[in-house]
């Protein structure tokens, strides 16, 4: 079993969960609205997307009401967490985790949470792969090394963002797209990283 691709697949199947039962609570605030497109905004007024930092956290559903599709949300994400939490290193559990992202990004649950937990799924799939017997490079050792803080970011930024936002709203809104990049090389450095301490591990047992 590849050990640390696993808790990659984990912690970020648990991320995903989390931020897209956000939404869903965001939505359910807004009782029985009804969006005024398939595309929205999942926290309602005062919020305002032309001045928040994150848009107030845009959505889309195929479902034209708020308490509805919210509700459908938080299920979606409490089942995204708890299969990545408990059950992810089963076989092809991969294949769920996507299906539950995907139905997320259809009810509601964001942009982001969907794209994690696909991701999460993909790196799932391939946990009870086998490693090919290949010596470490300067890379891999490199990526060995900063293993696992490209994954601690993502905990922590989804708490922090909330609490940089509230206090410096412009800051983060006119930087937003330096942090959606940094976001998604994270994404890319954790998985890599997680990868490199797999094939370590992998000569380590030879």
């Amino acid at each position: 079993m590849r050990r640390a691709t696993k808790t990659f697949a984990s912690v970020t199947g648990i991320v995903a969960g989390l931020a897209g039962m956000e939404h869903g609570i965001f939505e359910i605030l807004q009782r029985n609205g009804k969006p005024s497109s398939f595309m929205f905004a999942s926290m309602g007024a005062p919020c305002d997307p032309a001045i928040a930092w994150n848009a107030c956290e845009p959505a889309m559903s195929i479902i034209s009401n708020f308490i509805v599709m919210g509700i459908i949300t938080m299920v979606l994400g409490m089942l995204l967490s708890i299969w990545s939490g408990f059950f992810i290193s089963r076989k092809n559990s991969g294949w769920l985790t996507m299906l539950l992202s995907i139905l997320l990004l259809l009810f509601g649950g964001g942009f982001f949470p969907p794209v994690i937990g696909i991701i999460s799924g993909v790196a799932a799939l391939s946990i009870h792969k086998l490693i090919a017997k290949r010596k470490m490079n300067g890379f891999n050792r490199f990526m060995e090394l900063i293993w696992p803080w490209p994954l601690v970011y993502f905990p922590v930024w989804g708490l922090g963002q909330f609490l940089i936002g509230y206090f410096y709203n412009d800051f983060l809104k006119a930087n937003m797209l330096f942090f959606t990049l940094l976001f998604m090389i994270m994404l890319i450095l954790a998985y890599v990283s997680a990868n490199a301490l797999d094939k370590k591990l992998n000569q380590e047992k030879m």
